[in-house]
Formats: C-alpha cells, structure tokens, sequence
C-alpha cells in the first residue's frame, strides 16, 4: 500500500494526454521543425566534413590565436588533430554539428524572450517558474517527450539539447538589458530615439558582454548533452561514447571522452575570448 491510502493523483496521465494532443493537433508544426532543424544539421555537418582537415584545424588556430593568445590556438589545434588521430573526425563534425545548431535554435529562442522579459514583468513573472523547470528537471526526462515527437535521432537530441540549453541565455540577456545605466537610457529619450532605436542602438550593444557570457552558458550546456542525447539515437562523440559503455570498451570510451573534454576547453575558450574582447571594446568606448 502506498504512504496515503485512498489518496492518489493522476498529474503524470494528465501530462501524457496533454503531449499526445499536441502531437496530434501540431503534427504539421512539428514536422515543419523537423525537416528545418534536419536542413540545418545536414548543412552544418556536409560543410565541416567537405572541409579539408588542415583548413579547420588552422581556422581553430587562428579562432584561438585572435581570442586567446598564439600559444592557445596551437594547443587548441593539438586538441583537434589528436582527435583527428583518435579516428573520431566524423563523429567530431557531427558533433559541432547538432551543438551548433542547438546553439543557432536556442539563441533565435533565448534573445528574443530575455529581451522580453526585460521589458515586461507580467511575462518575467510567468517565464521564471517555467525557466526554473527547465533548469532542475532531470536531463534524461526531456528524451522523453523528444522521442515522441521526432522519433529517435539527431532531431530529437538538438529538441532535448534546447530545452536544457536555452534558460541561460534568457536569463542573461534578461539581466544584461535590465543593467544598463539608466543614464543612457534617458539621454536617448531625452534625444526622441524610439524604442526600437534605443534597443538596437544603445541598449543591445551595451549588453552585448553579457549575452556572450549566455552564449558560452548555453554553448557548454549543449555540449553536456552530447551523451546523454546519444540515449535517443544522436550520433558523434556520444555514441561512441556509449557504444563503449556498452561493450565496457575502456579504449574508445577514453577516446570519445577526452575528445569531448578537449571540444569542450576549445568551445569554452574561443566563446570566452569574444565576451572578454567585446568588454574591453565596450570599455574603452
């Protein structure tokens, strides 16, 4: 018997009716994602593996090079060829492919909302709860509802990878917008600038630090996902990685990891590099 005899709620078959009515009643929503995000990914991943290896390992040079220092870009292009060598490169294309395009969908998401926020607390206080949600739920849940909509695959990994990705970049460009001085603000009104151009104009750019700080969240975040979006059929690093779970392949599990630590040190740094170049533009400004 349960802790409270008599006493029992059906919220979860709620939840499950809700989903399959959604499936049901946007079958042609959900499909128009489906085959936008597969163009996405297709074109993403067709161009790195067209690409010739020497040409991205020095674009990764030179990303690191520019943003870090000399030393950073020939370290970050170590970390490619010795992935390279591990004979993992298609599985790393495929990998920048589903977290870039994760990353393109949660930004066309994440700014226009946080910059929503910041302007309406009606909106503010309902997206919040729902933002906090996204954030604690368990991962593995969000493979759930993926898998029901898109079927097993890439699809279905990038839809889990935006839900879990997607609250750090509101939630900083919420805040990066409620920040500016509000000096500047009423200068420009003070000058007739409308709305749209204060936001475009003055308060965008001088937020723009911070966003790229949610960008480098949400980048990283998506990334995390790599493996246990793999559970639902998404390929690259995090099916090789679980495939060696499966077969306790110590070798390829090693492997797969380590080019994924390394992904995630080339990721974290190059997108650091661009928030702390656009502060100090900002600075001197």
């Amino acid at each position: 018997m349960g802790a409270f005899p008599g006493i029992t709620t059906n919220l979860g078959d709620y939840v499950a009716d809700l989903v399959r009515f959604l499936d049901e009643s946007l079958e042609g929503f959900f499909d128009f994602i489906y085959l936008f995000s597969s163009q996405i990914i297709n074109a993403i991943e067709g161009f790195l593996l067209w690409m010739p290896w020497w040409v991205f390992i020095l674009l990764i040079v030179i990303l690191g090079w520019y943003f870090k220092s000399m030393v950073s870009g020939v370290l970050y292009g170590a970390f490619v060829f010795l992935i390279g060598t591990f004979g993992l490169w298609e599985d790393l294309m495929t990998t920048i492919a589903i977290v870039m395009t994760a990353v393109i969908i949660s930004l066309a998401v994440g700014i226009p909302s946080g910059v929503w926020m910041a302007f309406s607390k009606g909106f503010s206080t309902v997206m919040r709860p729902i933002l906090d949600a996204m954030q604690t739920m368990p991962s593995f849940v969000y493979l759930i509802p993926a898998i029901f909509f898109f079927g097993l695959g890439n699809i279905s990994a990038i839809f889990a990878t935006l839900i879990y990705a997607v609250p750090p970049v509101i939630r900083l460009t919420e805040l990066a917008i409620r920040s500016v001085d509000r000096e500047v603000i009423e200068s420009a009104q003070s000058f007739g600038s409308s709305n749209w151009q204060m936001l475009f104009k003055i308060q965008l750019p001088q937020a723009l630090p911070t966003i790229m700080a949610g960008v480098n969240q949400t980048t990283m975040m998506a990334l995390a996902m790599v493996v246990i979006a793999s559970m639902v059929g998404a390929q690259g690093l995090g099916e090789q990685v679980l495939v060696s779970i499966n077969q306790i392949d110590i070798a390829l599990g090693f492997e797969a990891g380590i080019s994924i630590v390394f992904l995630a040190i080339i990721i974290d740094r190059i997108t650091g590099g661009v928030a702390d170049k656009l502060q100090k533009h900002r600075r001197v400004s």
